[in-house]
């Protein structure tokens, strides 16, 4: 539709230079006539193709709701497919915003009640409808209805699959649907209750999660903390949690160690580990400083500690059998750890998006985490997202060339207006630097 819009800019324009030539209309007036005719026809047929397109869309959507009510499971989770892949596809919103209820609904039913495919399918298609909503009471209420559901599924301990979808939907109904920290750290909480279980927070025997079930949450956990807002935290909150993940550096499996690396680097850069002279500043006691003395120290080791570890696993030999692919990529991974750890210098990952300026950078660990996650979540259907949807666009501040398919005047034409929009920036800010300095002189 956004082709469409922009061809019959094009051809509109060059129908309006023709019909501007006074007594020489006449002479082209059959030439103008037939080029209009035809813009005209192109521009009508476009149009009535994405018309019926959306409205086939639509045909389609409500389809596989209703198949989502179906008593057999086969057909549920044939239905749950099919949208997953709608999803992927395209960016339905103007479709879900007003269908999203029943279809949250439906979703939450089969995760109360499906089988394992159906549960995980659910978890899957309610993640990729936030995604669609994007931020905003919609996807709120995604969060609020969802993660009741989730939590039950995380506390029973069910199949290890059904684990992973759990902790992918809540992770991402979280981050798009939260709205203050508190929020945040419910869910955090809950994951970390599956990373690092204990006796009092599940009834019965402490399980032991499975190593991809491990690796998946501290993913999801590290998503999450991406949206901490970096301001002053008492680093003691924080020091627990770090201490187990740097545990995790040791841990056989590589996926684990390679979540919790990328833990920590954000750890790391969101400042978790430093010991600020303010905190405790309102308890001024020999106690309270006594603490805060081991406090840094106990960090100072932490930090020593992962910067070691992180070197190590990016010089680790690849021995009879090791999975070359992972191993290097733990290699990198680790290296870019450990050189930030050294030197604060963060990593930088440019992917293209569409076309030849259409480009998604990244240069921070926060950013890189948080591309990792959306893109293994939306998989096929990521450039996609990346393109069209205005969520990904505020994360990520994707900047879409819109005048790739322009034609060369049409081309100039928006240059110019950019140009002077810019010198008109230029200018107010000139004058308002002017106005200050005066403001200044006149104080003196």
């Amino acid at each position: 539709m956004g082709k469409s819009k922009r061809n019959k800019g094009g051809r509109g324009g060059g129908g309006g230079g023709g019909g501007g030539g006074g007594e020489d209309q006449f002479d082209v007036g059959s030439d103008v006539d037939s080029v209009s005719s035809v813009s005209t026809a192109l521009t009508d047929l476009q149009l009535a193709q994405a018309t019926e397109q959306v409205n086939s869309q639509d045909f389609v959507l409500d389809k596989y709701i209703d198949d989502l009510y179906e008593k057999r499971g086969s057909t549920r989770e044939a239905a749950l497919g099919a949208l997953v892949d709608a999803f992927e596809s395209f960016v339905l919103l103007d479709l879900v915003e007003n269908k999203y209820a029943t279809l949250l609904s439906q979703f939450i039913n089969s995760i109360k009640k499906g089988s394992i495919k159906e549960v995980c399918l659910a978890c899957h298609a309610t993640g990729l409808l936030a995604i669609t909503l994007g931020a905003g009471s919609s996807s709120r209420e995604v969060m609020d209805e969802t993660r009741p559901q989730l939590l039950r599924v995380l506390q029973t301990w069910p199949d290890v699959s059904k684990m992973i979808s759990a902790l992918d939907c809540l992770a991402i109904v979280t981050f798009v649907g939260a709205t203050d920290l508190a929020e945040t750290q419910l869910s955090m909480k809950t994951i970390w209750d599956v990373i690092h279980p204990k006796s009092g927070s599940n009834v019965g025997v402490v399980r032991k999660p499975k190593p991809p079930l491990l690796a998946a949450a501290v993913s999801a956990w590290g998503l999450l903390l991406t949206t901490i807002v970096p301001s002053r935290r008492n680093a003691d909150s924080w020091k627990e949690s770090i201490t187990f993940l740097s545990a995790l550096l040791e841990a056989e499996d590589r996926a684990v160690r390679m979540a919790a690396g990328e833990a920590l680097a954000l750890c790391f850069e969101l400042k978790l580990l430093d010991v600020f002279s303010n905190e405790d500043a309102e308890v001024d006691t020999r106690e309270a400083s006594s603490s805060k003395n081991q406090l840094f120290l106990n960090m100072q080791a932490l930090k020593a500690k992962i910067s070691g570890l992180a070197y190590n696993l990016s010089m680790e030999a690849g021995g009879r059998g090791a999975d070359k692919k992972n191993l290097n990529g733990q290699r990198d991974l680790f290296q870019q750890i450990s050189d930030f750890i050294k030197t604060g210098e963060c990593l930088e990952e440019s992917l293209r998006i569409s076309g030849k300026h259409a480009i998604l950078r990244v240069t921070s660990w926060r950013e890189s985490i948080q591309l990792n996650y959306l893109r293994r979540f939306l998989g096929r259907g990521f450039l996609k997202h990346a393109q069209d949807n205005g969520l990904l666009h505020d994360i990520f501040d994707i900047k879409m060339d819109t005048t790739e398919n322009m034609t060369n005047t049409e081309k100039k034409i928006y240059r110019s207006g950019e140009e002077k929009g810019r010198a008109l920036k230029l200018n107010k800010e000139r004058r308002l630097a002017q106005m200050r300095k005066q403001n200044v002189s006149n104080e003196q």
